[in-house]
């Protein structure tokens, strides 16, 4: 089993930074495919972005390309999502899974581990 815990969402002004971590327990993900999902009040869950196990590969919506970073660090068993130039419409609940392959992820198929989410808030 694996536990996924989100962490270092909050509130913030548009424009700005936050780095959201996922830690993970139990077992290494250090052979997993890692991805970022995120929703918004009323609407469907939005894929952001994914990273490979070995880090080779990433995959990033539109809305998201360009400004944000996904990475991992194995010695920490942690995942992260850098995301700068906040907008308001990025507001959601943020959460982070494990899977096999970023592709899969990408269409949120076959996930092994759902994280619990920690909340985005981008003010304007």
């Amino acid at each position: 089993q694996v536990q996924l815990v989100e962490s270092g969402g909050g509130l913030v002004q548009a424009g700005g930074s936050l780095r959201l971590s996922c830690a993970a327990s139990g077992r290494t993900i250090s052979t997993k495919a890692m991805g970022w999902f995120r929703q918004a009040p009323g609407k469907e869950r939005e894929f952001v972005g994914a990273i490979s196990w070995d880090a080779n590969r990433t995959l990033y919506a539109n809305s998201v390309k360009g400004r944000s970073t996904i990475s991992r660090d194995n010695t920490k068993n942690t995942v992260y999502l850098q995301m700068n130039s906040l907008k308001p419409e990025d507001t959601a609940l943020y959460y982070c899974a494990a899977g096999v392959t970023t592709w899969e992820l990408q269409k949120g198929i076959n996930v092994d581990y759902w994280g619990q989410g920690t909340q985005v808030t981008v003010s304007s």
